[in-house]
């Protein structure tokens, strides 16, 4: 009872976040999520749960496909277009991760991850003010995410 109590907490809050976030934070709660859940797997990779691990990665897979298919081509020109092509490739690299329990695979698209959210937070006053940021996290605190 305490779990479904907790995990119903947990999803009110998460929905509150997401209404209350601007377009810019809520890329943001994404790429923080597709972290977390790479984070997840990693976890489950070395604990030997297959399909934990599986479930986690492919959630990763879900949200970066939605970044993807939010992409304006024709406004956001070359930017765009260069971030459908990385989309692509962390996707191919996670179904690799997946199928063969590639932890390095994992690593190098949280840090693709990071970095993009880093790059991300580093616009954050041209396109809203700072106070909204939703889920910010340093580079030293992505690091303590311990996958290295």
């Amino acid at each position: 009872m305490t779990n479904k109590l907790i995990d119903r907490y947990t999803q009110v809050g998460m929905e509150t976040g997401v209404a209350s976030a601007d377009p810019h934070g809520l890329v943001l709660m994404l790429l923080e999520g597709a972290i977390s859940s790479l984070v997840f797997a990693r976890k489950e990779i070395d604990a030997g749960n297959i399909s934990a691990k599986g479930e986690a990665i492919s959630k990763a897979i879900r949200i970066i496909s939605e970044l993807d298919t939010s992409l304006n081509i024709e406004a956001g020109g070359e930017i765009a277009a260069n971030l459908r092509t990385l989309y692509d490739y962390m996707g191919t690299s996670l179904l690799e991760a997946n199928l063969k329990n590639d932890v390095r695979k994992l690593v190098e698209v949280v840090q693709l991850l990071s970095e993009l959210k880093t790059a991300w937070l580093g616009i954050a006053d041209e396109v809203r003010p700072k106070k909204h940021l939703v889920g910010e996290k340093t580079s030293k605190e992505i690091a303590s995410y311990g996958l290295a």
